[in-house]
């Protein structure tokens, strides 16, 4: 249980109005940062609102070996709201937790970028 969690949100974003909008590309782009990290991809499932012809954001969730991502779009305002844990139980996961936020990040480009990190657990109390 011990390990990092990374809660953030990004305004302003410069991604593509796809992306904020599009499940299925958030989906792709979220699935290939938590991958190409190194993080173990076990299941995911994401959501769009809206209609296929006026798409309104999309939320997902990312299920992973390690823990977990949730992720989620307000096109309207620019903006996503991101949550990433990353457990140590086995390894240390904290490089691979950081390359997907800023795999992430870069996608998005917010201008303002609010993040808290929070450590988890300790197996030593």
């Amino acid at each position: 249980m011990e390990g990092l969690h990374i809660l953030a949100e990004w305004r302003d974003c410069s991604a593509s109005p796809g992306l904020l909008r599009q499940a299925e590309l958030l989906e792709q782009l979220c699935l290939e940062a938590c991958r190409g990290a190194g993080l173990t991809v076990v299941g995911w499932l994401f959501h769009p609102f809206g209609t296929p012809e006026q798409p309104a954001g999309a939320t997902g969730a990312v299920v992973l070996a390690e823990s977990h991502l949730a992720i989620h779009t307000w096109p309207e305002l620019e903006a996503v709201t991101l949550d990433l844990y990353v457990c140590n139980f086995s390894r240390d996961n904290r490089a691979a937790a950081e390359a997907a936020y800023a795999a992430l990040l870069q996608a998005f480009g917010p201008a303002r970028v609010s993040r808290r990190d929070v450590q988890r657990g300790s197996l030593a109390s």
